[in-house]
């Protein structure tokens, strides 16, 4: 057909330019290597201002990188829509409706599904469905929308990656380590694909063998956006933290390797902050104030920049604590006042979903004030960090909150509860020495003579891996 090109998936796409399906495809491309140069999709407008599917794609892109341009592109691509392929038209309709402020994300799901039954080689708009799935905590319907896909998809770049996330969501290790190694033998830079391998790693306490594979694989990383450079060093200096390493080491890959992408002209600022708050929240957990309170100090005198706030909600909760113990308190009250108001005005679909995210927000602003007892009843007796992903958190992220919640229970005195919380952690992450440590604290505080046994269980796993 004149005038029409066929992308890499073989999909028709209204456009005469080889130079503007190039940068479509370099886009792609960008997206699914978690890239850096996702701005390349900009370029295919230069070759041809008129096509739907790149003024559609440049604006979910300009969506979070630059808000004020985004609208004219989606005029330009309403304007031309009766002229696109079947294609582009699906494409565009998934994509107006996701990015569209009163959106209902059950609806945005069903058309990634329908796009996707049609159009199942776009792994890209796959991509962006699980997005939506992760920020909805439905690791379920993320693992339907790629085994939806999958048999056609199975020699593809990328694919098992991005299978093997909701079966790491959903519990299922063994096929998610499966797949993950599957995504890594078909490419080694699959940085996605690394980090399943490394959450499966580190989730079975093999603290020692992740941090190798992850260190092994750094080398390529620099081309990696800031969320996902960071993250993975987040991952690594996590390992070294939960496998009791030298703090040393831990501030290291802050100080060198998170905070140092600050020093890049084209860096994320706010996705740095995100993993750089989150590996001192943990440091702060585990007592080691005294390493990381200049630190946190610097970082909080960044996040009291409104332009960091309602990014993301996991992102705003981290904000509060940091804010709040360093006594940046008037910052921290507007932003669980902003926060409040932002809830208020949620439909009650919405409401119910995130009443939990407003409650962790409200904790994590009294944790940092250091009131525990106020913390402590706004978790509630029967917390679990799990039920609170739906702020845009993995696993692995919002762990930090069940152990907030272990010291609050040993912090007011409950050491009963926290004893049945604590063993019951155990029972999934045996290797964890911290647990262990937090379990000796609770036997001391109720007078039980296995305090001893429990400690030294600590003292051999402290030494295990990495001394």
């Amino acid at each position: 057909m004149e005038g029409v090109k066929l992308d890499m998936w073989g999909y028709e796409v209204r456009t005469s330019s080889d130079s503007c399906i190039s940068a479509i495809n370099s886009y792609y491309h960008q997206v699914l290597s978690y890239g850096r140069e996702r701005s390349v999709i900009l370029e295919a407008l230069v070759h041809d201002k008129d096509c739907v599917l790149a003024n559609i794609l440049a604006a979910s892109f300009l969506c979070s990188s630059d808000p004020s341009r985004a609208p004219s592109h989606i005029q330009a691509a309403k304007s031309l829509l009766e002229q696109a392929t079947k294609y582009e038209k699906a494409v565009f309709d998934a994509v107006i409706y996701l990015i569209s402020q009163d959106r209902d994300d059950d609806v945005a799901v069903e058309l990634y599904f329908k796009l996707l039954k049609d159009f199942p080689r776009d792994l890209v708009s796959l991509k962006r469905a699980q997005v939506l799935c992760f920020y909805m905590a439905r690791a379920d319907l993320s693992l339907d929308l790629v085994q939806q896909v999958l048999p056609i998809n199975q020699e593809e770049n990328y694919i098992y990656g991005m299978l093997a996330f909701p079966l790491l969501e959903l519990g299922k290790m063994a096929d998610a380590e499966k797949a993950a190694k599957k995504g890594f033998e078909i490419n080694k830079q699959d940085y996605w694909a690394q980090h399943a391998l490394c959450h499966v790693l580190q989730y079975e306490c093999h603290f020692k063998e992740a941090v190798e594979f992850m260190e092994g694989c750094s080398s390529s990383w620099s081309s990696c956006g800031s969320f996902m450079l960071t993250h993975n060093w987040w991952h690594v200096a996590l390992c070294y933290l939960e496998g009791s390493s030298p703090i040393q080491r831990v501030l290291e890959i802050y100080d060198h390797c998170i905070l140092k992408e600050l020093e890049r002209s084209d860096a994320a600022c706010p996705e740095v902050y995100l993993n750089a708050v989150g590996l001192l929240l943990r440091l702060y957990v585990r007592g080691e104030i005294d390493a990381a309170d200049d630190r946190l100090k610097i970082l909080a005198g960044c996040l009291t920049d409104e332009v960091n706030w309602y990014i993301e909600w996991h992102f705003d909760c981290l904000i509060l604590w940091a804010l709040a113990s360093t006594g940046e308190l008037s910052k921290a009250e507007d932003l669980l006042k902003g926060l409040k108001s932002r809830f208020s005005r949620m439909s009650k679909k919405k409401q119910q979903k995130m009443h939990r995210g407003m409650l962790l927000a409200e904790a994590l602003y009294e944790y940092g004030r250091g009131n525990d007892k106020e913390a402590l009843q706004l978790l509630g007796p029967d917390f679990d960090a799990n039920n609170c992903k739906v702020i845009g958190a993995s696993d692995e992220q919002v762990d930090v909150f069940n152990e907030i919640w272990y010291s609050t229970l040993l912090n007011t005195g409950q050491a009963v509860k926290a004893i049945e919380v604590i063993e019951k952690q155990i029972k999934k992450r045996e290797g964890v020495p911290f647990l262990w440590r937090l379990l000796e604290r609770a036997y001391n505080l109720a007078g039980k003579k296995e305090a001893a046994i429990i400690g030294e269980k600590a003292r051999a796993l402290e030494t295990a891996y990495f001394k």
